[in-house]
This record gives structure tokens, sequence and C-alpha cells, in this order.
């Protein structure tokens, strides 16, 4: 079960264990194999095996070397410009996967493929041809996106990855080393403003404590100042600032009373 797993994760597997042990034309039949084989869209581990690397020191089995390196990396354009004998002649399923490998190249830098901008790219008579091939990739789970009928084009919503060539990782670590700068960057910024704000912090603890003490000393002078001028007795000031209302509402209630008197009783 463990191997079916693993088979079904990396479909190309298989063919590489057995190129370990395939030599010459052995080979040869094995790159074809891997080449018409359903479901195997990634043939760069292939390529490693030494077995298929001897295939390009000789002539009559180089053009099936150079075959498996353009399903690897090339699209169908490639192998229309090249000139008649470079590659071995394909058969009506390696043209099929070939196309296939093409959209998914096409699809890695548009999200809109025009139905017109396919069906040249891939030598389509008809743009019922260029639907059925784009439902044929949908169906093998290489590209996902919608068919606009309307508008003649397809919407590519994901893509499968391809074999990356050897020339590009230079350009491959340059984005990723400029992403790393970004986000160095970044976390610097973010540092910087979060010391700022513990600094903020920091210096409205300082002033909050100043200002207490500062109301503390205040409220003690105060209470110094009023025992001198009261006999040693200290009121709260709010207390003096509510006295005349106590007097202003007992004058009231005495007026109050007296108004309640009837004539002829005393109190």
């Amino acid at each position: 079960m463990g191997d079916k797993n693993a088979a079904s994760l990396n479909p190309c597997e298989q063919f590489v264990l057995l190129g370990k042990s395939a030599k010459g034309l052995a080979a040869v039949e094995l790159v074809k194999q891997a080449l018409q084989a359903q479901g195997v869209f990634t043939f760069g581990e292939l390529l490693d095996v030494q077995n298929i690397k001897d295939l390009e020191g000789n002539e009559s089995t180089a053009p099936y070397y150079r075959l498996l390196k353009l399903f690897a990396y090339g699209t169908y354009k490639d192998l229309q410009d090249q000139e008649a004998g470079f590659f071995p002649e394909l058969s009506s399923v390696m043209l099929r996967k070939l196309r296939l490998l093409s959209v998914v190249t096409l699809a890695e830098t548009e999200k809109l493929l025009p139905y017109a901008t396919l069906q040249q790219s891939l030598g389509l008579e008809s743009v019922r041809d260029v639907e059925d091939l784009i439902i044929e990739g949908i169906s093998s789970g290489i590209v996902t996106g919608k068919l606009d009928q309307k508008n003649s084009c397809f919407e590519v919503d994901y893509v499968i990855g391809r074999d990356v060539q050897p020339t590009d990782f230079g350009a491959i670590i340059s984005v990723l080393s400029g992403w790393c700068d970004t986000c160095d960057s970044m976390l610097t910024s973010v540092e910087g403003q979060i010391d700022k704000l513990n600094e903020d912090k920091a210096a409205k603890s300082v002033h909050r404590q100043e200002l207490e003490a500062t109301i503390a000393s205040v409220k003690a002078s105060l209470k110094t100042q009023a025992g001198n001028s009261d006999g040693g007795e200290w009121k709260d000031p709010d207390s003096r600032m509510d006295q005349p209302d106590r007097m202003e509402r007992s004058s009231k209630d005495k007026k109050g009373g007296k108004k309640g008197r009837m004539p002829g009783f005393n109190s």
C-alpha cells in the first residue's frame, strides 16, 4: 500500500526506478513509455538518471533525450521551430500531452488565455479543439479554471508547476532573495514601531507618576496650610465649598416652617 501511495504522489517514480537498470534501446523505450503514460507530466527526475543522460552521447539515441527535455521544459511551439530529424516522430498521444504541457506554460504567466492565442500556439484547427483540450487538462488535474465562451477565453484558477531548468535557478534564487530582503525590511519596520510604542508607553507612565506625586504634594501642602489657619484642624476644601449650600438649605427649611404654622397655636 505504501508503494501505491508513493506512485500516486509521483507518477514518474516507477520510470525513475526502471531507468536505473535500463540502457541503450531499453532506455529509449522507457522514455517513450514515460512520455505516453497517463498522469505523468514532470520528467526532471527521469532526466537526472545516469542511463538516461547517456542517451545524449549516442547519435541514434540523442533525439529521444532531446525529446524528453522538450517535454520537461519546452512547448509545442519549440517542437515546430526545430528542423526535421532533431526530434523523433511523436505519436498522437505524445502530441496531445505536449499541447497540454504548453497550456500549463501559458497559464503560468497569464490568468486569461484567449482561445485565439491557444489555437495559434497549439496548432489546433478550431475553437472546439481548444475547449476539448482544456477540458482534458482540467480532468487530468494539471489546470483548473473556467471556460468563458462568451468572451472566448479560458480563465485560469490553478496550474501545476513544470520542471525547472538548471539555467533558471539563478533567477529563482534572485526572486527568493528579494522576497527575503523585503521580509527583513518589514520586520525591522515593525520592530521599530514596537520600540516606539513601548517608549511612548513608558513616557506616559512616568508622566502619570509625576502627576500623581504633584497632586499628593499639593494636597499635603493644603492640609498643612489649613491646619495652621484653623487651629490644627484640617477640613477638606470640598466640604467647605458645600457649606454655603447647607446653610442655604437650612434657611429655606426655617422659612418653610414658619409658613406652615396655624394662627392661634404655639409650637
